[in-house]
């Protein structure tokens, strides 16, 4: 018996004509519609014809999580009086409940994405209604830009909605008809809020710290224990709590012990009783405190909430492309799923928000959640786009383009595991990589592992390592396993059915005869069978060849990828000598990957596991000070084995290695006497004040050069020391303009001595961007014109007898008549017996003192 009386109270339903009439007349349409209107379960059941009077059609739902389907599903079917599985079904990886008489079948993204690789028509579906698009998932972008292309190419009648709980519709709506013109979609807006919400700002008290990586303040866990404390006393219901993530969730349960309430901690992971308790509330009467991650920002309906307590943080993805790491980030909420999340208290009656965060913050916050695709691991999309036959992905209908380097990465991940061919085709083997439902890394784990160590035991481990097991099992993937296998909790319930389907999916994509992996390595580890920490290693390094680790010698691990690794103090793999990482992660802070899980294997292993890494050859480098030639065999950035060239080496390479210490260390490597510094001075001097081809002798330009003007004698030498005896003055004078003759005129246009009047030759001095020339004063009377290079004026230090600086002058001429007074004046009592005339302009210049003077005289 249809439930109507719940569903005439739901604010969508207004809006249920106008989308069927925009449907009918476009064939597709954006429904906006705030949390709790009844978007999620209403407008399906009258898409399929099963409420209202709307045309009979069978409807595909699709979620971006698993407990959103199951809840959907269950709310759909209970509002039509049935069980889940009649006219309402599901279905989630390894799991579905729908019949022959099911017309509206929720689903995820990620089924809906399978389905459409299999059968892009989707034959027998009707219409496909994508809840929830303002999240952003990588797999409900996906599957839009998938389903756009299905109406433009293939069946222009499939019915197409994009449900959007935020105000970015008009951007769907361009989207939805980009490939067909006419304008952009209809767009459908359900008014109301439900019952509405209160919001109250609690902020944390001052000195809480930011989150960063997966680290949280313990103070902001106490003040948000605190705050659902008061949100108990002040209100009547129950309290969803949001949280960033599963530890955040544990600790606050911690805090919250001895409240008058039942603490309930709903997560992905949460065993299914737990799940279905949270969504059937409370029978008892009791209340109920409900501690969540972002799982329940929409699609779920938690019966006898009233208040929400919300920290304002969510996890996002981080991915190292080049490392092939992955990590998460704690960062504020997003206005958007604030909205969502508040949204939540008012589904059944008026609600309450307290925002753990001040009403000053709030300008300061993203508008929506990050896209997935610009911050995700793309390679399971790359795989995909290469299925569907753009493996550049520049047509598909996407709000975002992939960023360039993520997809190259995530391409060169697909053609190292032979799923796609150089131009990013997809192969033969990347279609039955594509159809096993998991990661493509997996794939090739299940798909090469199962020659090796045989399909039951490859599907036993892979499912440990698509889901990651629980803390408490440790970190040893083989001890994991054993724990997996006998255990009887939540996660051992769903690792065996992971199993089961991985069997079967596995041998639906069999391939043909021995030998036909077409493995892009050269052939898998030869586990040969193997125990059961063996096979463990075996699988895991197929399933990550970058993530092979060789233990260092100062402690730690280096993967093969060049991260470093480290294991948690106490962890019985510390002493392994090689790893397979399963789970790691590096946050921005840290300099080395902190391993979760991990497998022990041996070199052989390694070597066939991460073989597209393999090289070997002549390494000649410049390493602490001096060229190190050596042949190395290496896997990545682990050194297999080392071996000393010495005069062996490559001299190509020995002269790169040497120019490379150039350029680290500088010409001062070079032998730099007096005369090589003073023509580097000279040459200075010309390049600034003459230009032309007089060269640049800076530091940088030198070492730019250097293969230039150090030659013959750079390709002599194969050491530091030989460096060393390489005459900086002489090489220099190669970059002299000799072509054009202006070599010649250096003594011309940048003399080394310049006569003075008293006849002494005096050394210029280039080094200071401007001629010196210093000379006693009285060598420079009847000197009217201050001397000149390059027709650039001297600047001229005259020196006491002594030799001490007495004045500084470029105007000579200015120095006679104004400042020579003063300075004859000052020194003529300290130095008697040298000429001091009174006209310095005219007298003759001397060496000498006056005695002497006269006796020549």
């Amino acid at each position: 018996m249809i439930r109507h009386d719940v569903l005439d109270l739901l604010p969508v339903r207004h809006a249920v004509p106008e989308l069927l009439a925009a449907l009918d007349e476009r064939g597709t349409a954006v429904l906006h519609a705030p949390p709790g209107t009844g978007k999620t379960t209403l407008v399906p059941l009258a898409l399929a014809g099963l409420i209202g009077d709307g045309a009979g059609r069978r409807v595909l739902v699709a979620e971006p999580r698993r407990m959103a389907v199951r809840a959907a599903a269950a709310r759909m079917a209970w509002l039509l009086g049935e069980e889940v599985g009649g006219s309402v079904g599901f279905s989630v990886r390894g799991e579905r409940r729908a019949g022959p008489a099911t017309r509206v079948e929720v689903v995820t993204t990620g089924v809906l994405l399978q389905r459409l690789q299999r059968d892009p028509e989707l034959a027998g579906v009707d219409a496909v209604l994508l809840d929830e698009c303002h999240e952003r998932h990588l797999d409900a972008d996906t599957a839009l830009a998938f389903l756009v292309d299905v109406r433009a190419a293939l069946r222009p009648e499939l019915a197409l909605v994009a449900a959007s709980a935020t105000s970015d519709a008009e951007a769907w709506a361009r989207l939805l008809t980009a490939q067909e013109g006419g304008g952009p979609a209809p767009v459908v807006r359900s008014e109301g809020e439900g019952h509405g919400f209160a919001v109250r700002y609690a902020p944390p008290p001052s000195g809480v710290r930011p989150a960063h990586g997966t680290w949280v303040d313990p103070a902001l866990l106490r003040h948000v224990a605190a705050t659902v404390r008061e949100a108990l006393t002040r209100h009547e219901g129950d309290v969803l709590c949001f949280l960033p993530g599963t530890g955040e969730i544990a600790r606050t349960a911690g805090l919250l012990d001895g409240v008058d309430a039942e603490v309930l901690q709903l997560h992905g992971r949460a065993p299914a009783a737990v799940q279905d308790a949270v969504l059937r509330g409370s029978g008892a009467g009791g209340r109920r405190v409900v501690l969540s991650t972002s799982v329940a920002e929409s699609s779920l309906t938690v019966p006898g909430v009233r208040v929400v307590v919300d920290a304002g943080l969510a996890r996002e993805p981080r991915m190292d492309h080049a490392r092939g790491l992955g990590s998460l980030a704690t960062v504020p909420v997003s206005a958007a799923a604030a909205t969502q999340r508040a949204g939540r208290s008012g589904r059944e009656a008026p609600g309450t928000v307290y925002r753990c965060w001040s009403e000053a913050e709030e300008s300061g916050r993203a508008r929506f959640p990050a896209p997935e695709i610009r911050i995700a691991d793309l390679t399971d999309f790359a795989l995909r786009a290469a299925c569907w036959g753009d493996p550049s992905t520049e047509g598909l209908a996407l709000l975002d383009p992939p960023p360039a380097g993520a997809l190259a990465a995530a391409r060169g991940v697909l053609e190292a595991v032979g799923a796609v061919d150089g131009a990013g085709r997809v192969t033969g083997r990347g279609t039955r990589m594509a159809r096993l439902g998991v990661h493509p890394r997996l794939g090739r784990a299940l798909l090469d592992g199962a020659a090796e160590v045989g399909a039951r035991r490859a599907a036993e481990v892979v499912a440990l390592l698509s889901e990651e097991p629980p803390r408490e099992y440790g970190d040893d993937l083989a001890a994991a396993w054993r724990a997996a296998r006998r255990g009887g909790d939540a996660y051992g319930a769903r690792w065996r059915a992971e199993v089961r389907r991985l069997e079967r999916a596995a041998a639906s994509v069999a391939e043909d005869g021995p030998g036909a992996s077409g493995r892009a390595e050269g052939g898998g580890p030869a586990a040969g069978g193997g125990g059961e920490d063996r096979v463990a290693g075996v699988v895991t390094a197929l399933a990550f060849p970058e993530r092979v680790a060789r233990a260092r010698e100062r402690g730690g691990h280096l993967m093969v990828s060049g991260s470093g690794a480290r294991l948690a103090e106490g962890s019985g793999l510390r002493t392994a000598p090689w790893l397979a990482v399963a789970v790691a992660d590096r946050t921005a802070r840290d300099a080395t990957a902190r391993v979760r899980l991990a497998a022990v294997v041996d070199e052989a292993v390694a070597r066939r596991a991460a073989g597209h890494l393999l090289r070997s050859g002549e390494e000649v480098c410049w390493e602490d000070g001096d060229v190190v030639a050596r042949s190395v065999e290496r896997l990545g950035a682990v050194e297999l084995t080392v071996r000393p060239l010495g005069a062996k080496a490559d001299p190509a390479l020995v002269r790169e290695a040497l120019l490379d210490g150039l350029r680290r260390e500088g010409t001062g490597l070079l032998r730099w006497g007096r005369e090589a510094v003073e023509l580097r001075e000279r040459l200075a001097f010309l390049h600034g004040a003459v230009g032309g081809a007089w060269p640049d002798v800076s530091e940088e330009a030198l070492v730019e050069r250097a293969g230039e003007w150090l030659e013959p004698e750079l390709s002599r030498a194969v050491r530091r020391a030989d460096l060393g005896r390489i005459g900086a003055g002489e090489a220099l004078r190669r970059l002299l303009p000799w072509a054009s003759g202006e070599a010649g005129r250096l003594d011309e246009l940048a003399p080394e001595r310049i006569e003075v009047p008293s006849g002494s030759r005096i050394r210029v001095a280039y080094g200071e961007g401007r001629p010196v020339l210093a000379v006693k004063l009285q060598e420079m009377f009847g000197l009217a014109e201050t001397p000149r290079v390059a027709g650039v004026p001297v600047l001229v230090h005259l020196l006491s007898p002594a030799g001490r600086p007495a004045a500084v002058t470029a105007d000579l001429a200015s120095f006679w008549r104004d400042g020579y007074r003063g300075v004859r004046a000052e020194l003529r009592g300290r130095y008697p017996k040298h000429p001091w005339p009174e006209d310095p302009s005219a007298a003759a210049p001397t060496r000498h003192t006056s005695a002497r003077l006269r006796r020549e005289g």
